[in-house]
């Protein structure tokens, strides 16, 4: 099943008069949306009660809930104290999504800085290992983390870094930022095959049962020489990338991602325009096919 949501509120939740996030997943329920991811970007602040509160509202109404790491979290870090705080970081996010009866956590691999790629990649991948016992010997064995391709060029985060990490453990599903994808490379998914390129690598890396259950962000964004600029809506023409390629594939792979919008103030609309794009590909194909299919 194909799930939509936005992350984090969209202008409009705030324009009706919302304020607290348990009025998410009826604003969400009201307009056909199944998933949320949930923000940790600045620091994990949420206390365990408040997230368990949040966690109930959100199966009431059906709610697939996923969080965002702290964005400072840095596993290429030569400062071994500043790994342990990244760790820490991540335990922290995964003690709140637990409670919140969720299982996907999205977190940032690394920084490149002065280090050589090749050198920072090699950190990265050491300090993941050290992530990954604390992860098991904390109870967290039964979460998923989900590494995120990154939107510039000096961040650790390309389609295969982010596979080569998931390949170190099961408890790993990659988090494709389409829009990080297409501002890194200045524009590099234009045409179905580029996104197909992308999903062949999945399916070869990775096996079936991840591949087809990948996490997905996906906003047009503003890139330039280094890469990501600031995010945009759907509505932008210039930069993209487009998601009606993006809904086709997710159609004829069988894949049943968790898909969120991270548009500038609009990711619940535009989370909507890529359900409708998508319930759109599967009538077009299941009508020519006649099977039925139809994960949504």
């Amino acid at each position: 099943m194909v799930k939509f949501g936005p992350s984090g509120n969209a202008d409009s939740f705030y324009a009706l008069g919302y304020q607290s996030t348990l009025d998410t997943p009826k604003y969400l329920a009201e307009r056909g949306l199944d998933a949320y991811e949930y923000s940790f970007g600045r620091g994990v602040n949420l206390t365990v009660d408040k997230a368990t509160l949040f966690g109930g509202e959100f199966r009431k109404h059906n709610i697939e809930l996923s969080v965002h790491a702290p964005y400072f979290i840095n596993f290429a870090n030569t400062d071994d104290e500043m790994v342990k705080k990244s760790v820490s970081y991540v335990l922290s996010s995964l003690k709140r999504l637990k409670a919140m009866g969720g299982r996907r956590c999205v977190f940032h691999p690394a920084a490149q800085g002065k280090l050589t790629r090749q050198e920072a990649f090699g950190l990265t991948k050491r300090n993941i290992e050290k992530l990954l016992y604390a992860v098991y010997d904390s109870g967290y064995g039964d979460m998923i983390l989900c590494p995120e391709t990154m939107g510039k060029v000096n961040q650790i985060g390309t389609v295969e870094e982010v596979l080569d990490i998931c390949k170190m453990d099961r408890i790993f599903i990659p988090t494709f930022d389409f829009g990080h994808i297409n501002a890194r490379g200045r524009g590099i998914l234009k045409v179905k095959d580029d996104f197909r390129a992308i999903l062949d690598k999945v399916f070869e890396e990775l096996d079936e049962e991840r591949a087809r259950s990948i996490h997905i962000h996906f906003s047009k964004i503003q890139y330039g020489g280094s890469g990501e600029v600031r995010h945009l809506t759907m509505e932008d023409q210039v930069y993209g990338p487009h998601f009606e390629p993006l809904a086709e594939l997710l159609y004829e792979y069988r894949m049943t991602p968790i898909v969120l919008s991270e548009s500038n103030g609009t990711q619940a609309e535009d989370a909507m325009v890529m359900k409708r794009i998508y319930l759109s590909v599967v009538e077009k194909y299941s009508a020519n096919r006649g099977d039925g299919y139809a994960e949504v």
